[in-house]
């Protein structure tokens, strides 16, 4: 005789169905840190490298603001004097630098403000 899926499931007992459960669970729970452990080893790696990337993109965008500060001083050297021109491009910068620092500085307050909620 052939036993059916009846039969057999008759024969085994709860506590057999709760140990394949709890088994079944242990593997899956295995397997999914398993999963997160391998997905944190990518991310940490991919993370220097592309750390790495951004760090020589700004020391090249760094060298490039250095060479176009002494193209610009270079250039204004021939309409007003070399001195001139040195002053008046370091003037802009510092005017700009002051005014990105105000601007930062305002906004510093405003988030404090925010964070320990005072009027004002």
């Amino acid at each position: 005789m052939s036993e059916t899926t009846d039969d057999i499931a008759a024969e085994r007992s709860l506590v057999e169905d709760v140990r394949a459960l709890v088994e079944d669970g242990k593997l899956l729970a295995e397997a999914e840190i398993d999963y997160h452990k391998k997905r944190a080893l990518y991310a940490a790696t991919a993370a220097k490298g592309i750390t790495a990337l951004f760090g020589a993109a700004a020391v090249l965008a760094f060298f490039a603001g250095i060479a176009l500060v002494v193209g610009l001083v270079l250039a204004l050297g021939q309409i007003i004097t070399y001195w001139g021109s040195t002053a008046l491009v370091t003037a802009v910068l510092a005017i700009g630098a002051l005014m990105l620092a105000k601007t930062a500085s305002s906004r510093l307050n405003r988030a404090k403000q925010i964070i320990t909620d005072k009027k004002g």
